[in-house]
């Protein structure tokens, strides 16, 4: 019984990396869809949307067995309660992505290249869910308080771009709605940072029992 007890943690931790590497994937796909829309790369999304979307059914399917047959000792309690918190971001990061690549090819230009800052946050964003998901792997708070540092870094970029596209609205009224819809596109992956910073917080919580809004 033991080894089961094992083997289906082990699973779980697998289960959240391939998760975390599809997040990773979509997010690329996203940032790749400003600069290069096609129709292919976005059925490549949606199919990377829906593994993001079954991966967060098995890894609840998991965490259930795993709370109602296996009784857990406090740590994994955690481990398991963390990993069924972290799954909700991940999803929502998905979507995200998702809406991005929708929304491109109703623009009504391309975006430009001289908005690199919202390429920085789509790397940015990248970063902080591999290393949160490796971080709750390896259960290691260094990379998880990493993390969580680096979500002012995503803020920043957030700011810059903001503080730009309100310039293009004031400078050229008839640019409004494109740079709006450059704003709703550099909003949606600031919320992704978003996300990475729950997920690494729910790592802190698996770790040690202590979670910001649970104080």
């Amino acid at each position: 019984m033991r080894n089961l007890y094992q083997e289906q943690l082990q699973n779980l931790n697998q289960e959240l990396t391939r998760m975390g590497a599809a997040c990773e994937e979509i997010i690329d796909l996203a940032a790749k869809a400003l600069t290069d829309y096609s129709p292919e790369l976005e059925e490549k999304t949606k199919q990377v949307g829906a593994v993001i979307d079954e991966s967060e059914r098995t890894i609840e399917t998991i965490c259930l067995k795993l709370l109602l047959r296996q009784q857990p000792v406090a740590s994994d309690l955690r481990k398991i309660s963390a990993a069924m918190k972290m799954i909700t971001d991940m999803e929502r990061i998905g979507d995200q992505a998702e809406d991005i690549v929708d929304l491109v090819p109703k623009m009504e230009k391309g975006v430009e290249e001289n908005y690199p800052q919202i390429q920085e946050m789509a790397k940015a964003a990248q970063y902080m869910v591999t290393e949160a998901v490796d971080a709750y792997v390896k259960q290691d708070l260094h990379p998880a308080r990493a993390v969580m540092d680096y979500d002012d870094v995503v803020d920043n970029y957030f700011n810059q771009i903001k503080s730009d596209i309100l310039g293009i609205i004031a400078g050229n009224p008839n640019e409004g709605e494109y740079a709006l819809d450059l704003l709703m596109i550099a909003k949606y992956f600031e919320r992704i940072g978003d996300h990475c910073t729950n997920i690494a917080e729910w790592v802190e919580f698996s770790v040690t029992g202590v979670h910001k809004d649970c104080q």
